[in-house]
């Protein structure tokens, strides 16, 4: 595998055992550590500017944070609780936890040599990262003194030293909590003494210095620096960091009769969940290593020993440093012609033809446009509106409260089991059903995850339906970094569909004889295995077979079983599988018609589409083309109100397969390609390098380039015979 020197080696024999199911799958778990290092060897990549590196290290440690908190301790549950469940390639929860705590300590070895060498170029660039035993070196007498009037004065108030012995036990440790661990001893009579100072969490992580250089120090460096200050009369034998993950799913009881009540009860209780994962400083003395581990670990938490910067998804702050030179260059999304050429009437360009719109590429003002227009059109009498995470932005909250202030029938989807943004969810629908918003909460058992936004408008006599249907989030700020597909119909089908959805979702009205979309849990996993068959079928008859498919990850093993069918009978199969795949591509007798790729690049790949042959070879006018909110998991088909939608329209579907699709699968200066072995091998660009997402900063869309495109070769035509 082509990888950094300094990026630690996992070796394979330990990160995809099992049984002989281990022969057909790769585990769930471990294929996410695998989709994590891709990440962080992002931050290793020199075609990166240096904080965008940076920025890559960052994610790489909030998702390592996330996967523990949340998947980790669900397997932890398991084995304490002697749960009996194998994983699909045949692991229990004690064998899939030893290879996982293998791999994230072998991440978080490679965090801190990617840290090193960050930490290195940043401080030639002019940006410095000043530890606690840098401090007197680096700095003059004007700076420390600058440093103790600060610390004294913004930083000491908040502090609580807290002693640990029989009157003092033990404080609560909050999910994500941080704290130095001080050995002292009083100076008046030689008593040995431990005590404990917390940063609050409110408090930023790192001080900035004054002055145009920019200087940063962490501030558990100037908690060590001015321990005099916090314990005046006391000599520090030892102190050292650490840093405690707590279990934070949330797990929905039977017999929680009111949901909005269960969830703020569950959120409060998610920051007094089990310790999970306690990380330790470096070189921290054993006498408060021993403390600690009795303290909190006990035997039920994983201890990380030797982290050098503990909690380095805090590292983002020093991203927003203003250095546009270490930055990718601002990009601004274009806003779809169609819609300008109708005078930005929203309505009037749907009305005229489907369109897709690319986001990031293209702006999500147009679907604010969408939902705001609707809010102020008098003839708008209807919108019902899922919102799985709108986050902290109000502007989607904002329209939807401005219809209803306008008296019309306002319906909100909110879903409250959206991890980590409960919170957030919570708020939005008390404000929401203040302003006469009619607020669901959906199914006690499934998440509404379908991204949905339906119009009902009086036009001539009669009322059209206007639909907006998202593969992301109604989120501004996602939308921003994440690419996604916002398709805008008029279609009276889909909009009859639509309706049937959401009154499936607020009333539990089963749909019926719905005509094009499929939805899950009823029939949507159905849909994608009858679409295989009929590639097998056409396979077996002597025609082209072939899929096409690209979503955030694989993992449904009765999807995987038709896909390992279709591969056996001749079908070629091209997956792009940003994360966790547990698919295995290219075994002989088994799936060596499938191919799978990642790409990690500038944006979020998030899109989910789907596309089958037809009896031809992909991509052809004919094809079958779906987008969807799901991933292939089963929670998604299972658990969830998830929707796949065929895109029937001829412009947005060559946008979708010939432009997305196609330049998804050409990319090679950001793509990996998946081997039988479960190891990833970035693709060298050679010759005739192609950066999908370079590609659509620069050209135009189909769908949403209207009157323009017409007569223009301005838009390159994408080719397979590019691919590596």
């Amino acid at each position: 595998m082509n990888r950094p020197a300094h990026i630690a080696e996992v070796d394979d024999d330990d990160l995809f055992v099992g049984t002989s199911a281990g022969d057909r799958y790769f585990n769930r778990e471990l294929s996410w550590l695998a989709f994590n290092r891709r990440v962080l060897e992002e931050a290793c990549n020199p075609a990166h500017p240096l904080l965008e590196r940076l920025r890559f290290l960052s994610i790489s440690g909030s998702n390592l944070d996330e996967f523990f908190m949340v998947r980790v301790a669900g397997l932890k549950g398991q084995q304490l609780q002697d749960v009996d469940r194998l994983s699909a390639d045949g692991l229990n929860s004690s064998q899939q936890l030893t290879a996982i705590v293998a791999g994230a300590d072998a991440l978080v070895e490679s965090q801190r040599n990617v840290w090193r060498d960050l930490r290195r170029l940043l401080g030639e660039t002019g940006i410095a990262v000043l530890g606690s035993k840098m401090i007197d070196e680096a700095l003059v007498p004007a700076d420390l003194a600058w440093l103790e009037t600060h610390f004294r004065e913004q930083i000491f108030p908040i502090l609580t030293p807290q002693a640990l012995d029989p009157a003092h036990p033990f404080p609560f440790m909050p999910n994500k909590g941080l704290a130095v661990m001080f050995d002292l001893v009083r100076l008046s009579d030689d008593q040995p003494i431990q005590e404990l100072v917390m940063l609050p969490a409110p408090m930023p992580r790192f001080v900035r210095l004054p002055g145009e250089s920019a200087r940063y120090i962490a501030v558990e460096s100037l908690v060590k620096r001015f321990s005099s200050v916090i314990f005046p009369g006391y000599r520090v034998i030892g102190a050292a960091e650490f840093r405690v993950l707590r279990d934070s799913d949330i797990e929905i009881e039977e017999e929680a009769e009111d949901l909005v009540r269960y969830f703020a009860n569950a959120i409060k209780r998610r920051r007094r969940g089990r310790v999970i994962r306690l990380e330790l400083e470096s070189g921290m003395p054993e006498q408060l290593s021993a403390a600690l581990r009795d303290e909190l670990g006990g035997s039920d938490a994983f201890v990380t020993d030797g982290a050098a910067f503990l909690g380095v998804g805090d590292l983002e702050a020093i991203v927003d440093e203003d250095r546009p030179d270490l930055k990718f260059p601002p990009y601004s999304p274009r806003f779809p012609e169609r819609i300008r050429e109708y005078s930005g009437d929203c309505f009037a360009a749907i009305r005229a033809k489907d369109i897709v719109v690319h986001h990031p590429y293209e702006s999500f003002d147009v679907v604010l446009a969408f939902l705001r227009q609707a809010a102020s059109d008098p003839d708008v009498v209807a919108i019902k509106q899922t919102l799985y995470r709108a986050g902290k932005q109000p502007a989607v909250i904002n329209a939807l409260i401005a219809a209803a202030e306008a008296g019309k029938s306002v319906t909100a989807v909110v879903e409250l089991k959206a991890r980590f943004d409960e919170e957030q969810n919570l708020l939005w629908a008390s404000a929401l059903e203040r302003a006469g918003v009619q607020v669901v909460y959906g199914f006690m058992e499934w998440k509404t995850h379908a991204k949905v936004s339906m119009v009902v408008r009086r036009e001539g006599g009669q009322y059209r339906t206007y639909c907006h249907f998202g593969t992301g989030n109604y989120h501004p700020i996602t939308a921003k970094i994440y690419t996604d597909l916002s398709f805008f119909t008029a279609d009276p089908r889909i909009g009859r569909d639509a309706a049937q959805m959401f009154n499936y979702v607020t009333g539990y009205v089963e749909p019926e004889n719905m005509a094009l979309v499929s939805l899950s849990p009823r029939d949507l996993r159905k849909r994608l295995v009858d679409c295989v068959d009929a590639e097998i079928a056409f396979a077996r008859a002597g025609k082209p077979g072939s899929i096409w498919a690209k979503m955030n990850s694989l993992v449904d093993p009765a999807v995987i079983e038709k896909l390992y069918e279709a591969s056996n009978a001749g079908v070629e199969i091209d997956l792009v599988i940003r994360g966790i795949c547990c698919l295995k591509p290219g075994v002989p007798d088994m799936s060596e018609h499938i191919r799978v790729k990642s790409v990690i690049g500038r944006f979020l790949e998030h899109s989910r589409i789907w596309a089958f042959g037809n009896g031809k070879a992909l991509p052809n006018d004919g094809a079958k083309l779906f987008i969807s909110s799901a991933d292939a998991m089963p929670r998604n088909f299972d658990r969830r109100v998830e929707y796949l939608l065929p895109i029937e329209n001829k412009t947005v579907h060559d946008q979708v397969l010939d432009q997305v699709m196609v330049a998804n699968l050409i990319d090679n200066e950001q793509s990996w390609v998946l081997l039988p072995d479960g190891n990833y091998e970035r693709v060298a660009p050679g010759s005739r390098p192609f950066n999908l997402h370079r590609y659509f900063m620069t050209n135009p869309s189909l769908s949403g380039r209207g009157a323009a495109l017409q007569g223009s070769d301005s838009v390159p035509k994408l080719s397979l015979r590019r691919r590596h």
